[in-house]
């Protein structure tokens, strides 16, 4: 593997963890979104990622890439609450699927992840300016 291989890794995974971000706030952005209907209420997305480790001749591709957003399939909560203007004909409303504490924890840990690869990459830096910096 290259010199700069850490930086390949920690920038894909800095990646992966700025869309996991995005993906949690835009739940807990939908979290009390209200729908008429089973199928236009919100449901909690998550992205799913991969691994990656590919030879291609004398080089390697390493890193995190993202394969997709998928949608749960948990049921949405319905509430019987005919006052309300999105309400069906039988007095319904259906709200979001997304958990907020779940979600919340999700943020925590990717903020977390997010960081810890800030670190790897300021370290890989700071040890490779070492090394160039031992011929002077």
């Amino acid at each position: 593997m290259g010199l700069f291989t850490n930086f390949d890794i920690s920038g894909s995974a800095i990646s992966a963890q700025s869309i996991r971000l995005n993906t949690t706030a835009s739940n807990m952005a939908n979290s009390e979104t209200i729908a008429s209907s089973r199928e236009e209420a919100y449901r909690a997305r998550q992205p799913i990622f991969q691994a990656m480790m590919n030879r291609q001749s004398e080089a390697w591709t390493v890193g995190v890439r993202m394969l997709g957003v998928v949608e749960s399939q948990d049921d949405v909560m319905q509430r019987y609450d005919p006052g309300h203007a999105m309400a069906n004909e039988e007095g319904y409303i259906f709200a979001s699927n997304v958990n907020p504490v779940e979600e919340m924890a999700n943020m925590i840990s990717a903020s977390r992840a997010y960081q810890n690869n800030v670190e790897v990459l300021n370290t890989s830096r700071d040890l490779l300016m070492r090394a160039l910096s031992l011929g002077n």
